[in-house]
């Protein structure tokens, strides 16, 4: 049977990554740590070349790639928030040491890799039957950086938007 992980490139240091990454995420942890067995670029024998890792149960691996690359934003990871507090939370560590805000819930950590920040209310929102509704929110959402969920539900209720 086939197992599927998305695997994400680092220069040397994918081990810290993944180590705040599962800090971060509930239901995460580390499965293996797979050293070298020999030099590599950027790297020696027997420190860590390849790490196969869960973040919020999903399989990943964090590779160290010896350069650091460029990951763009055609893939994020995104990570549903139950509310202000967790949002703030992950918006907060993953923005730390070098990250930064994109749009929209989008961040970049201090590796580069792109993530979205979605509290659990927003798509809801975004398919409400009256579209007006949806609209308001999704007009919301586009004029912020860090979501913000009071200002979601207000944009819903038709109150103003930020």
């Amino acid at each position: 049977m086939a197992h599927v992980s998305t695997c994400l490139w680092f220069g040397k240091d994918a081990e810290a990554a993944v180590r705040l990454y599962v800090s971060l995420v509930p239901d995460s942890r580390i499965v293996h740590v797979q050293p070298s067995p020999g030099p590599w670029p950027g790297g020696e024998a027997g420190e860590p070349i390849l790490i196969v890792f869960t973040l919020g149960g999903q399989s990943f691996q964090a590779l160290n790639g010896g350069a650091p690359v460029d990951y763009g934003t055609a893939a994020s990871i995104s990570v549903t928030c139950r509310d202000q507090s967790e949002v703030d939370r992950l918006w907060s560590a993953l923005t730390a040491e070098g990250g930064a805000e994109i749009a929209c819930g989008w961040l970049r950590d201090r590796w580069g890799v792109p993530w979205q920040i979605v509290p659990e209310m927003l798509p809801r929102l975004l398919a409400d039957p009256n579209p007006r509704v949806a609209a308001r929110v999704f007009t919301s959402m586009q004029g912020m950086v860090k979501l913000d969920v009071a200002a979601l539900e207000r944009a819903a209720e038709g109150g103003a938007s930020p």
